[in-house]
């Protein structure tokens, strides 16, 4: 139902470039990210509909999520001048049009998501 490619290794400053393409219908897209000994963040999602995007205030500025119009189950977060606090497992998630519960992560609400990547920011 996913498939998420681009996690990794970069130094603080650099980028990375995340991509997640779905099979699901959903209101919503995106992804949140994981630290241990942390609460789950939502980071940036994309409404379906409308294509307004939504970011956590720790990455606004830096991080910047777009879809395939053509398509719109392509979904991509830029990441750009990383940090070493943006180290963690990165889940692409969506809010399916049939959830019936749904989990907020902060900006972002989703009920189903993927095995995670790895994202690590370290010199």
């Amino acid at each position: 139902q996913f498939v998420e490619s681009g996690g990794g290794l970069v130094q603080p400053g650099g980028s990375l470039r995340l991509s997640c393409q779905v099979s699901s219908d959903y209101v919503l897209i995106g992804w949140f990210r994981r630290v241990p000994g942390k609460d789950d963040e939502g980071v940036s999602c994309i409404s379906r509909s409308s294509g307004a995007t939504f970011y956590a205030d720790s990455v606004k500025g830096r991080f910047a999520i777009s879809r395939d119009n053509a398509k719109k189950n392509s979904v991509y977060l830029q990441m750009d001048m990383l940090k070493p606090e943006d180290t963690g497992v990165y889940y692409c998630a969506v809010y399916a049009t049939d959830a019936l519960t749904v989990t907020a992560f902060g900006v972002c609400e989703f009920d189903e998501w993927d095995q995670g990547t790895q994202v690590t920011v370290s010199s």
